[in-house]
Protein backbone atom coordinates (compact mmCIF):
# COMPACT_ATOMS: atom_id res chain seq x y z
CA UNK A 1 0.00 0.00 0.00
CA UNK A 2 1.15 3.30 -0.76
CA UNK A 3 0.58 5.94 1.95
CA UNK A 4 2.30 8.22 4.29
CA UNK A 5 3.92 4.94 5.84
CA UNK A 6 4.73 3.09 3.28
CA UNK A 7 7.05 0.13 3.24
CA UNK A 8 8.71 1.75 6.56
CA UNK A 9 8.73 -0.31 9.25
CA UNK A 10 9.70 1.45 13.20
CA UNK A 11 12.96 0.00 13.26
CA UNK A 12 13.54 1.64 9.79
CA UNK A 13 11.86 4.95 10.92
CA UNK A 14 14.55 4.97 13.77
CA UNK A 15 17.65 4.20 11.82
CA UNK A 16 16.51 7.04 9.78
CA UNK A 17 16.14 9.58 12.36
CA UNK A 18 19.14 8.30 14.08
CA UNK A 19 21.41 9.04 11.22
CA UNK A 20 20.02 12.74 10.62
CA UNK A 21 19.64 14.38 13.77
CA UNK A 22 22.81 12.19 15.62
CA UNK A 23 23.74 14.43 17.94
CA UNK A 24 20.57 15.57 18.89
CA UNK A 25 18.82 15.03 22.39
CA UNK A 26 16.61 11.96 21.84
CA UNK A 27 15.92 10.97 25.65
CA UNK A 28 16.27 12.70 29.46
CA UNK A 29 14.59 10.25 31.93
CA UNK A 30 13.92 11.33 35.09
CA UNK A 31 13.82 8.32 37.66
CA UNK A 32 11.72 8.18 41.06
CA UNK A 33 15.05 9.21 42.85
CA UNK A 34 15.34 12.76 41.19
CA UNK A 35 17.93 12.13 38.88
CA UNK A 36 18.78 12.97 35.56
CA UNK A 37 20.29 10.83 32.43
CA UNK A 38 20.13 12.44 28.92
CA UNK A 39 21.37 10.48 25.47
CA UNK A 40 21.28 11.65 21.98
CA UNK A 41 20.23 9.56 18.99
CA UNK A 42 23.39 8.15 18.35
CA UNK A 43 24.11 7.22 22.10
CA UNK A 44 20.75 5.25 22.04
CA UNK A 45 21.15 4.23 18.52
CA UNK A 46 24.11 2.67 19.74
CA UNK A 47 22.24 0.93 22.60
CA UNK A 48 19.14 -0.19 20.23
CA UNK A 49 21.61 -2.00 18.10
CA UNK A 50 23.74 -3.85 20.73
CA UNK A 51 20.69 -4.67 22.36
CA UNK A 52 19.46 -6.16 19.26
CA UNK A 53 22.67 -8.02 18.24
CA UNK A 54 21.74 -9.62 21.67
CA UNK A 55 18.46 -10.67 21.11
CA UNK A 56 19.39 -11.88 18.11
CA UNK A 57 22.28 -13.81 19.31
CA UNK A 58 18.97 -15.85 21.98
CA UNK A 59 17.26 -16.39 18.13
CA UNK A 60 14.76 -14.22 19.47
CA UNK A 61 14.16 -12.30 15.77
CA UNK A 62 10.71 -12.58 13.23
CA UNK A 63 7.35 -13.16 15.34
CA UNK A 64 8.92 -13.82 18.51
CA UNK A 65 6.40 -12.94 21.09
CA UNK A 66 8.58 -11.58 24.23
CA UNK A 67 6.75 -9.97 27.08
CA UNK A 68 8.32 -7.27 28.51
CA UNK A 69 6.69 -6.10 31.98
CA UNK A 70 9.45 -2.87 33.18
CA UNK A 71 8.85 0.54 34.86
CA UNK A 72 9.45 3.18 33.08
CA UNK A 73 13.09 3.76 31.71
CA UNK A 74 15.56 3.95 29.39
CA UNK A 75 16.09 0.36 29.19
CA UNK A 76 11.97 0.14 28.49
CA UNK A 77 12.40 1.90 25.21
CA UNK A 78 15.41 0.51 24.20
CA UNK A 79 14.33 -3.11 24.50
CA UNK A 80 11.10 -2.04 22.77
CA UNK A 81 13.08 -0.60 19.68
CA UNK A 82 15.26 -3.35 19.56
CA UNK A 83 12.78 -6.16 19.40
CA UNK A 84 10.89 -3.90 16.60
CA UNK A 85 14.28 -3.88 14.57
CA UNK A 86 14.45 -8.02 15.05
CA UNK A 87 10.60 -8.05 14.07
CA UNK A 88 9.87 -9.72 17.18
CA UNK A 89 6.45 -8.74 18.90
CA UNK A 90 6.86 -7.01 22.06
CA UNK A 91 3.72 -7.44 24.64
CA UNK A 92 4.17 -4.35 26.89
CA UNK A 93 2.41 -5.70 30.25
CA UNK A 94 1.68 -3.47 33.39
CA UNK A 95 4.95 -2.85 35.94
CA UNK A 96 2.67 -3.49 38.83
CA UNK A 97 0.95 -6.21 37.54
CA UNK A 98 2.58 -9.84 40.03
CA UNK A 99 3.60 -12.52 37.47
CA UNK A 100 0.78 -14.48 38.58
CA UNK A 101 -1.81 -12.00 37.44
CA UNK A 102 0.01 -11.59 34.27
CA UNK A 103 0.12 -15.07 33.71
CA UNK A 104 -3.62 -15.42 31.82
CA UNK A 105 -1.87 -12.70 29.50
CA UNK A 106 1.22 -14.16 29.02
CA UNK A 107 -0.59 -17.56 28.06
CA UNK A 108 -3.08 -15.61 25.56
CA UNK A 109 -0.17 -14.49 24.18
CA UNK A 110 1.57 -17.30 23.73
CA UNK A 111 4.86 -15.72 24.97
CA UNK A 112 8.11 -17.16 23.97
CA UNK A 113 10.17 -14.85 26.18
CA UNK A 114 9.99 -12.34 28.98
CA UNK A 115 11.56 -9.33 29.69
CA UNK A 116 11.47 -8.31 33.61
CA UNK A 117 12.95 -6.32 36.07
CA UNK A 118 15.76 -7.75 38.04
CA UNK A 119 13.99 -7.87 41.33
CA UNK A 120 10.87 -9.71 39.36
CA UNK A 121 13.45 -12.43 37.96
CA UNK A 122 12.83 -15.03 40.65
CA UNK A 123 9.05 -14.52 40.36
CA UNK A 124 9.04 -15.25 37.17
CA UNK A 125 11.25 -17.91 36.81
CA UNK A 126 9.19 -19.14 39.66
CA UNK A 127 6.00 -19.06 37.33
CA UNK A 128 8.03 -20.38 34.30
CA UNK A 129 8.75 -23.78 36.63
CA UNK A 130 5.08 -24.48 38.08
CA UNK A 131 3.09 -23.47 34.56
CA UNK A 132 5.58 -24.06 31.76
CA UNK A 133 5.21 -20.69 30.03
CA UNK A 134 7.78 -18.58 28.81
CA UNK A 135 9.59 -21.21 27.10
CA UNK A 136 12.24 -19.29 25.88
CA UNK A 137 12.93 -17.96 29.47
CA UNK A 138 13.16 -14.33 31.28
CA UNK A 139 16.08 -11.68 31.45
CA UNK A 140 15.93 -8.42 32.83
CA UNK A 141 17.06 -5.65 30.35
CA UNK A 142 20.76 -5.15 29.16
CA UNK A 143 22.20 -2.05 31.16
CA UNK A 144 22.41 1.25 28.86
CA UNK A 145 26.07 1.89 27.84
CA UNK A 146 27.29 5.20 26.24
CA UNK A 147 29.69 3.99 24.93
CA UNK A 148 30.16 3.76 21.10
CA UNK A 149 29.99 0.66 19.68
CA UNK A 150 30.41 -0.94 16.40
CA UNK A 151 28.98 -4.15 15.52
CA UNK A 152 31.38 -6.65 14.62
CA UNK A 153 31.90 -8.38 11.22
CA UNK A 154 30.28 -11.81 12.26
CA UNK A 155 27.27 -10.29 14.09
CA UNK A 156 24.59 -11.65 12.56
CA UNK A 157 21.61 -10.03 10.34
CA UNK A 158 19.31 -8.07 12.49
CA UNK A 159 16.57 -9.80 10.08
CA UNK A 160 16.89 -12.62 7.45
CA UNK A 161 14.23 -11.38 5.01
CA UNK A 162 12.93 -7.76 4.60
CA UNK A 163 10.25 -6.84 7.02
CA UNK A 164 6.91 -5.61 6.19
CA UNK A 165 5.68 -2.40 7.50
CA UNK A 166 2.28 -4.46 7.70
CA UNK A 167 4.04 -7.33 9.92
CA UNK A 168 2.78 -7.13 13.65
CA UNK A 169 5.22 -5.41 16.06
CA UNK A 170 3.23 -5.46 19.41
CA UNK A 171 0.41 -6.63 20.79
CA UNK A 172 -1.23 -3.95 23.40
CA UNK A 173 -3.69 -5.33 26.00
CA UNK A 174 -6.62 -2.96 26.66
CA UNK A 175 -6.74 -1.13 29.83
CA UNK A 176 -9.74 -3.09 31.03
CA UNK A 177 -11.56 -0.03 32.49
CA UNK A 178 -15.16 -1.56 32.02
CA UNK A 179 -14.48 -5.52 30.85
CA UNK A 180 -11.40 -7.86 30.76
CA UNK A 181 -8.54 -6.54 28.61
CA UNK A 182 -8.57 -7.73 24.92
CA UNK A 183 -4.82 -8.48 23.26
CA UNK A 184 -5.20 -5.34 20.67
CA UNK A 185 -2.67 -6.18 17.63
CA UNK A 186 -0.39 -3.58 16.19
CA UNK A 187 1.46 -3.02 13.11
CA UNK A 188 4.50 -1.67 12.34
CA UNK A 189 2.31 0.85 9.78
CA UNK A 190 0.19 1.40 13.17
CA UNK A 191 3.22 2.68 14.75
CA UNK A 192 5.01 4.62 11.75
CA UNK A 193 1.54 6.29 11.09
CA UNK A 194 0.85 7.32 15.04
CA UNK A 195 4.12 9.15 14.72
CA UNK A 196 2.86 11.29 11.79
CA UNK A 197 -0.17 12.15 13.36
CA UNK A 198 1.18 13.67 16.56
CA UNK A 199 3.46 15.40 14.56
CA UNK A 200 0.18 17.04 12.88
CA UNK A 201 -1.95 16.51 15.99
CA UNK A 202 0.73 18.69 17.84
CA UNK A 203 2.38 20.84 15.58
CA UNK A 204 5.12 18.81 16.49
CA UNK A 205 8.95 19.45 15.41
CA UNK A 206 12.47 18.51 15.77
CA UNK A 207 13.21 21.32 18.35
CA UNK A 208 10.55 20.46 20.67
CA UNK A 209 10.60 18.84 23.71
CA UNK A 210 7.69 16.54 24.81
CA UNK A 211 7.47 16.02 28.43
CA UNK A 212 5.31 12.71 29.85
CA UNK A 213 4.77 10.56 32.95
CA UNK A 214 2.59 8.65 30.87
CA UNK A 215 3.44 4.56 31.47
CA UNK A 216 5.54 3.26 29.08
CA UNK A 217 3.83 0.16 28.62
CA UNK A 218 0.06 2.14 27.83
CA UNK A 219 -0.78 3.31 23.91
CA UNK A 220 -1.02 6.67 25.15
CA UNK A 221 3.31 7.10 25.69
CA UNK A 222 4.00 4.56 22.19
CA UNK A 223 1.48 6.07 19.83
CA UNK A 224 1.72 9.60 21.08
CA UNK A 225 4.43 10.54 22.64
CA UNK A 226 7.22 8.10 21.93
CA UNK A 227 6.61 7.54 17.87
CA UNK A 228 5.85 11.79 17.33
CA UNK A 229 9.05 11.86 18.94
CA UNK A 230 10.89 9.55 16.74
CA UNK A 231 9.83 10.53 13.67
CA UNK A 232 9.62 14.37 13.93
CA UNK A 233 13.68 13.67 15.22
CA UNK A 234 12.58 15.86 18.69
CA UNK A 235 13.68 15.13 22.45
CA UNK A 236 11.39 12.99 24.78
CA UNK A 237 11.57 13.65 28.45
CA UNK A 238 10.40 10.92 29.99
CA UNK A 239 9.71 10.62 34.00
CA UNK A 240 9.73 7.37 36.10
CA UNK A 241 6.22 8.33 37.60
CA UNK A 242 4.11 11.35 37.88
CA UNK A 243 4.23 13.61 41.08
CA UNK A 244 1.81 16.36 41.40
CA UNK A 245 4.09 18.27 43.73
CA UNK A 246 7.21 19.16 40.94
CA UNK A 247 5.26 18.37 37.53
CA UNK A 248 5.77 21.94 36.09
CA UNK A 249 8.98 21.93 38.13
CA UNK A 250 10.14 19.72 36.18
CA UNK A 251 8.74 20.88 32.82
CA UNK A 252 10.16 24.15 33.42
CA UNK A 253 13.65 22.84 34.11
CA UNK A 254 13.35 20.84 31.43
CA UNK A 255 11.93 23.77 28.79
CA UNK A 256 9.35 20.71 27.82
CA UNK A 257 6.74 22.17 25.28
CA UNK A 258 4.63 19.66 25.17
CA UNK A 259 3.10 17.48 27.38
CA UNK A 260 -0.01 15.04 28.22
CA UNK A 261 -2.13 14.96 31.09
CA UNK A 262 -5.53 13.22 32.46
CA UNK A 263 -8.21 14.17 34.14
CA UNK A 264 -7.31 12.71 37.73
CA UNK A 265 -3.60 15.05 36.61
CA UNK A 266 -5.47 18.30 36.32
CA UNK A 267 -7.34 17.67 39.56
CA UNK A 268 -4.43 16.77 41.56
CA UNK A 269 -2.50 19.82 39.97
CA UNK A 270 -5.08 22.16 40.95
CA UNK A 271 -5.03 20.80 44.52
CA UNK A 272 -0.92 21.65 44.87
CA UNK A 273 -0.58 25.50 46.52
CA UNK A 274 -0.67 28.25 43.89
CA UNK A 275 2.70 29.83 43.34
CA UNK A 276 4.27 32.48 41.52
CA UNK A 277 5.69 30.44 39.05
CA UNK A 278 2.70 28.48 37.64
CA UNK A 279 2.98 30.20 34.59
CA UNK A 280 6.50 30.20 34.17
CA UNK A 281 7.19 27.74 31.23
CA UNK A 282 7.16 26.63 27.77
CA UNK A 283 4.64 24.26 27.21
CA UNK A 284 2.34 25.42 24.54
CA UNK A 285 0.25 22.14 24.02
CA UNK A 286 -1.21 19.71 26.71
CA UNK A 287 -3.38 16.66 24.65
CA UNK A 288 -5.34 13.97 25.95
CA UNK A 289 -9.16 13.08 26.62
CA UNK A 290 -10.29 15.53 29.30
CA UNK A 291 -13.06 14.27 31.04
CA UNK A 292 -13.28 17.49 33.77
CA UNK A 293 -16.07 19.90 34.64
CA UNK A 294 -16.21 23.03 33.00
CA UNK A 295 -14.59 24.81 36.37
CA UNK A 296 -11.67 22.81 36.42
CA UNK A 297 -10.93 23.29 32.94
CA UNK A 298 -10.90 27.33 33.45
CA UNK A 299 -9.44 26.81 36.44
CA UNK A 300 -6.14 24.95 35.39
CA UNK A 301 -6.01 27.04 31.95
CA UNK A 302 -6.51 30.41 33.65
CA UNK A 303 -3.77 28.84 36.57
CA UNK A 304 -0.85 27.44 34.86
CA UNK A 305 -1.66 29.35 31.58
CA UNK A 306 -1.88 26.51 29.07
CA UNK A 307 -4.63 25.80 26.63
CA UNK A 308 -5.90 22.18 26.72
CA UNK A 309 -6.23 20.26 23.84
CA UNK A 310 -9.31 17.69 23.69
CA UNK A 311 -9.49 14.72 22.00
CA UNK A 312 -11.25 11.49 21.94
CA UNK A 313 -9.52 7.67 20.59
CA UNK A 314 -8.62 4.07 22.29
CA UNK A 315 -6.12 1.51 21.85
CA UNK A 316 -8.34 0.20 18.72
CA UNK A 317 -8.33 3.65 16.98
CA UNK A 318 -4.64 3.50 17.01
CA UNK A 319 -4.92 7.53 17.12
CA UNK A 320 -6.97 10.23 18.88
CA UNK A 321 -9.26 10.10 15.88
CA UNK A 322 -11.49 13.18 16.95
CA UNK A 323 -9.13 16.00 18.18
CA UNK A 324 -8.85 19.89 18.71
CA UNK A 325 -7.56 21.22 15.56
CA UNK A 326 -3.73 22.36 16.04
CA UNK A 327 -4.68 25.65 15.22
CA UNK A 328 -7.73 28.01 15.16
CA UNK A 329 -10.82 27.28 17.05
CA UNK A 330 -11.74 24.70 19.88
CA UNK A 331 -15.22 24.13 21.18
CA UNK A 332 -15.04 23.33 24.39
CA UNK A 333 -16.11 20.83 25.84
CA UNK A 334 -16.25 19.03 22.69
CA UNK A 335 -13.64 16.74 22.12
CA UNK A 336 -12.37 17.96 18.90
CA UNK A 337 -13.16 17.01 14.52
CA UNK A 338 -12.37 14.42 12.61
CA UNK A 339 -8.73 13.76 12.77
CA UNK A 340 -6.65 13.76 9.68
CA UNK A 341 -6.82 10.18 7.73
CA UNK A 342 -10.25 9.62 9.33
CA UNK A 343 -13.90 9.42 9.25
CA UNK A 344 -16.24 9.35 12.01
CA UNK A 345 -20.22 9.19 12.52
CA UNK A 346 -22.84 9.09 14.88
CA UNK A 347 -24.34 5.54 14.50
CA UNK A 348 -28.05 4.00 15.57
CA UNK A 349 -29.08 1.54 16.93
CA UNK A 350 -29.87 -0.22 13.66
CA UNK A 351 -26.37 0.81 12.71
CA UNK A 352 -28.24 4.02 10.47
CA UNK A 353 -26.08 7.33 10.49
CA UNK A 354 -27.48 10.07 12.75
CA UNK A 355 -28.41 13.78 12.09
CA UNK A 356 -26.93 16.54 14.49
CA UNK A 357 -27.22 16.61 18.17
CA UNK A 358 -28.83 12.77 17.86
CA UNK A 359 -26.96 10.43 20.38
CA UNK A 360 -25.62 7.64 19.34
CA UNK A 361 -22.54 5.18 18.97
CA UNK A 362 -19.31 6.81 17.86
CA UNK A 363 -18.13 5.12 14.57
CA UNK A 364 -14.33 5.36 12.84
CA UNK A 365 -13.41 4.59 9.71
CA UNK A 366 -10.07 3.80 8.50
CA UNK A 367 -7.70 0.88 7.23
CA UNK A 368 -6.84 -1.94 9.71
CA UNK A 369 -3.52 -2.75 10.07
CA UNK A 370 -2.57 0.93 9.21
CA UNK A 371 -4.56 3.28 11.05
CA UNK A 372 -6.85 1.45 12.62
CA UNK A 373 -5.85 -1.73 14.65
CA UNK A 374 -5.39 -5.25 13.28
CA UNK A 375 -7.44 -6.92 15.12
CA UNK A 376 -8.21 -8.57 18.48
CA UNK A 377 -5.48 -11.38 19.27
CA UNK A 378 -7.12 -14.62 19.26
CA UNK A 379 -10.57 -13.44 18.95
CA UNK A 380 -12.54 -13.06 15.90
CA UNK A 381 -15.43 -13.14 17.52
CA UNK A 382 -14.47 -9.62 19.37
CA UNK A 383 -12.88 -8.40 16.08
CA UNK A 384 -15.97 -9.43 13.77
CA UNK A 385 -18.01 -7.58 16.06
CA UNK A 386 -16.04 -4.44 16.73
CA UNK A 387 -14.14 -3.75 13.21
CA UNK A 388 -15.93 -4.27 10.12
CA UNK A 389 -14.40 -5.53 6.59
CA UNK A 390 -16.04 -1.65 5.20
CA UNK A 391 -13.33 -0.26 7.78
CA UNK A 392 -15.71 0.72 10.33
CA UNK A 393 -14.98 0.63 13.78
CA UNK A 394 -17.33 0.50 16.44
CA UNK A 395 -16.53 1.62 19.89
CA UNK A 396 -19.28 1.10 22.18
CA UNK A 397 -19.06 5.18 22.97
CA UNK A 398 -21.82 7.71 23.16
CA UNK A 399 -21.76 11.27 21.71
CA UNK A 400 -23.10 13.54 19.38
CA UNK A 401 -21.60 16.49 16.88
CA UNK A 402 -23.30 19.85 16.28
CA UNK A 403 -24.03 21.47 12.78
CA UNK A 404 -20.43 22.60 12.20
CA UNK A 405 -18.74 18.97 12.59
CA UNK A 406 -17.95 19.27 16.32
CA UNK A 407 -18.17 16.35 18.33
CA UNK A 408 -18.91 16.07 21.70
CA UNK A 409 -18.16 12.69 23.76
CA UNK A 410 -21.37 11.90 26.67
CA UNK A 411 -20.73 8.33 28.05
CA UNK A 412 -19.65 4.65 27.41
CA UNK A 413 -22.26 2.85 26.49
CA UNK A 414 -21.56 0.34 28.64
CA UNK A 415 -21.71 3.01 31.54
CA UNK A 416 -25.06 4.01 30.69
CA UNK A 417 -27.74 3.10 33.76
CA UNK A 418 -31.15 1.58 32.79
CA UNK A 419 -33.35 2.59 35.41
CA UNK A 420 -37.22 2.45 35.32
CA UNK A 421 -37.23 2.82 31.27
CA UNK A 422 -34.64 5.97 32.10
CA UNK A 423 -31.18 6.22 30.79
CA UNK A 424 -28.62 8.06 33.24
CA UNK A 425 -25.07 8.56 32.09
CA UNK A 426 -22.58 7.72 34.87
CA UNK A 427 -20.29 10.38 33.43
CA UNK A 428 -23.30 13.62 34.13
CA UNK A 429 -23.55 11.91 37.62
CA UNK A 430 -19.54 11.62 38.17
CA UNK A 431 -19.20 15.38 36.83
CA UNK A 432 -21.48 16.51 39.35
CA UNK A 433 -20.18 14.47 42.42
CA UNK A 434 -16.55 15.30 41.34
CA UNK A 435 -17.26 19.30 41.78
CA UNK A 436 -17.60 18.89 45.33
CA UNK A 437 -15.02 20.21 47.66
CA UNK A 438 -14.34 16.79 49.50
CA UNK A 439 -14.52 14.80 46.59
CA UNK A 440 -11.17 13.54 45.30
CA UNK A 441 -13.01 11.56 42.25
CA UNK A 442 -15.51 9.13 41.91
CA UNK A 443 -16.99 6.11 40.05
CA UNK A 444 -20.54 5.28 39.49
CA UNK A 445 -22.16 1.98 38.18
CA UNK A 446 -25.26 0.75 38.33
CA UNK A 447 -26.29 -2.65 40.19
CA UNK A 448 -29.06 -4.96 40.35
CA UNK A 449 -32.91 -2.96 41.48
CA UNK A 450 -35.37 -5.69 41.63
CA UNK A 451 -38.03 -2.88 40.90
CA UNK A 452 -36.10 -0.56 38.60
CA UNK A 453 -33.70 -3.05 36.98
CA UNK A 454 -31.12 -0.98 38.35
CA UNK A 455 -29.98 1.67 40.89
CA UNK A 456 -27.39 3.91 41.07
CA UNK A 457 -23.74 4.06 43.31
CA UNK A 458 -20.95 6.16 43.63
CA UNK A 459 -17.69 5.05 44.66
CA UNK A 460 -16.07 7.88 46.35
CA UNK A 461 -12.17 9.22 46.83
CA UNK A 462 -12.56 11.98 49.16
CA UNK A 463 -9.43 14.36 49.08
CA UNK A 464 -6.55 14.00 51.67
CA UNK A 465 -8.02 15.27 55.36
CA UNK A 466 -11.74 15.76 53.89
CA UNK A 467 -14.63 14.69 56.17
CA UNK A 468 -18.21 14.06 54.24
CA UNK A 469 -20.94 11.60 54.85
CA UNK A 470 -23.53 9.73 52.32
CA UNK A 471 -26.31 12.25 52.71
CA UNK A 472 -24.68 15.03 52.64
CA UNK A 473 -23.35 14.01 49.29
CA UNK A 474 -26.64 13.34 48.26
CA UNK A 475 -28.31 16.27 49.27
CA UNK A 476 -25.54 17.73 46.94
CA UNK A 477 -26.52 15.92 44.13
CA UNK A 478 -30.40 16.74 44.83
CA UNK A 479 -29.40 19.91 44.26
CA UNK A 480 -27.75 19.34 40.77
CA UNK A 481 -29.38 16.35 39.12
CA UNK A 482 -32.57 14.78 38.51
CA UNK A 483 -34.30 12.61 41.70
CA UNK A 484 -33.67 9.45 39.51
CA UNK A 485 -30.44 10.49 38.56
CA UNK A 486 -28.97 10.64 42.40
CA UNK A 487 -26.95 7.81 43.92
CA UNK A 488 -28.69 5.92 46.23
CA UNK A 489 -25.56 3.96 47.33
CA UNK A 490 -22.32 5.51 48.45
CA UNK A 491 -19.61 3.61 49.28
CA UNK A 492 -16.47 6.01 50.22
CA UNK A 493 -13.34 4.24 49.72
CA UNK A 494 -9.96 4.82 50.43
CA UNK A 495 -8.36 4.54 46.73
CA UNK A 496 -9.99 3.52 43.62
CA UNK A 497 -8.91 0.92 41.30
CA UNK A 498 -7.08 1.94 38.33
CA UNK A 499 -5.58 0.43 35.12
CA UNK A 500 -1.66 1.39 34.22
CA UNK A 501 -3.09 4.25 32.21
CA UNK A 502 -4.33 5.84 35.45
CA UNK A 503 -8.05 5.39 34.29
CA UNK A 504 -10.65 4.23 36.85
CA UNK A 505 -11.17 -0.15 36.04
CA UNK A 506 -15.42 0.45 36.78
CA UNK A 507 -15.00 -3.33 35.96
CA UNK A 508 -13.09 -4.18 38.92
CA UNK A 509 -16.12 -2.78 40.98
CA UNK A 510 -19.03 -4.42 39.47
CA UNK A 511 -20.72 -6.27 42.36
CA UNK A 512 -20.12 -10.05 41.25
CA UNK A 513 -16.05 -8.71 41.36
CA UNK A 514 -13.81 -9.09 44.27
CA UNK A 515 -13.26 -5.16 45.95
CA UNK A 516 -9.76 -4.00 44.73
CA UNK A 517 -9.97 -0.87 47.55
CA UNK A 518 -10.43 -0.90 51.40
CA UNK A 519 -13.56 1.23 52.20
CA UNK A 520 -12.24 3.91 54.82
Amino acid sequence: MVDIVGSLTLGKVWDLTVAQHADRTFLVFLNQAGQRSEYTYRQFGDTVTRTALGLRALEIGRGTVVVMQLENSPEFIACLLALAKVGAIAVPLGPKTPPAEALGLIQSCQADWGIVESKDLAAYNQLRLKNGVLPGGVFAPPRLSEEPFTPPPTAPPLVDQPLSSDALAEILFTSGTTSAPKGVMITHANLVYSGHYAIWQTSMRADDRVYTTMPACHSNFQLVALTGVIVAGATLVLAARYRAHCFFEDARREKATITQLTAMMVRTLLLQPPTEQDCDHQIRETLYFMPISDDDKVAFENRFGVRLLNSYGSTESICWVVTDPPQGERRWPAVGRAGLGYEVAIMGAAAEPLGPGQVGEFWVKGIPGRTLMAGYLNNPEATAATLREDGWLRTSDLGYYDDDGWFFFVDRARNVIKRSGENISTGEVEAVLDAHPAVCQSAVIGIPDPLRDQAVKAFIQLVPGALLEAGELQAYCRDRLAPFKVPEVIEFVAELPRTTSMKVAKWCLEPDKSPLVTPQ
